[in-house]
């Protein structure tokens, strides 16, 4: 085996486990915050709370693994401009999500924009790369990926007493995509 092909399974297999880390780490701070609740709060709460180490370090992990995962996906659209774009573009995701697990809530507006910037550049990012997919010619897997941004955002267009509900379904689709695009890059399909 290659080292590029190293490269790109580690990429990839970073993908696949960062929504297991970060989703055990943010349940593991809910079942440790009893007052948490889901309709009320930010998943944010939980990064100034009595579980507030497990919380942060998860999102800092999560990120740490994020950034491998785009250097894959930077290495896997090497030949196309806008899907290198779209991947620097989730690299700074990455650095956002690492952002808002160093700077809680306690940093007061450093924390607002982190938050912001991670949710705001998932879905710019993925649109970016879908594009780039669809005019390489692998448009399924590019309306794929279009639409899991599409769906990532979704929830941001409607009001919401806490904001832990639309987090947490926009990080559910990005872990989709996540997963899914990992899995490619660890079998070595990331050109199809």
């Amino acid at each position: 085996m290659r080292s590029s092909e190293k490269k790109l399974r580690v990429a990839g297999l970073c993908g696949v486990i960062v929504p297991v880390v970060a989703f055990s780490c943010i349940f593991i701070a809910i079942s440790l915050s009893p007052w948490f609740s889901w309709t009320a709060n930010a998943l944010s709460d939980l990064g100034v709370g009595e579980a507030a180490w497990v919380f942060n370090s998860g999102l800092m992990a999560g990120g740490i693994l994020t950034m491998i995962f785009t250097v894959g996906l930077w290495v896997a659209f090497r030949n196309r401009v806008l899907g290198r774009v779209g991947a620097a573009g989730l690299f700074l995701d990455a650095v956002a999500l690492f952002g808002i697990g160093v700077f809680s809530e306690a940093a007061g507006v450093t924390h607002f924009y982190f938050s912001v910037a991670f949710f705001l550049l998932f879905p710019i990012s993925l649109f970016l790369l879908g594009a780039s997919a669809i005019v390489s010619g692998f448009r399924k897997f590019g309306y794929f990926t279009i639409l899991i941004g599409v769906f990532a955002a979704i929830p941001w267009a409607f009001s919401w007493d806490g904001v832990a509900i639309p987090e947490a379904i926009s990080a559910l689709f990005a872990s989709i995509w996540v997963i899914w695009e990992g899995a490619r890059l660890y079998l070595g399909r990331e050109k199809s």
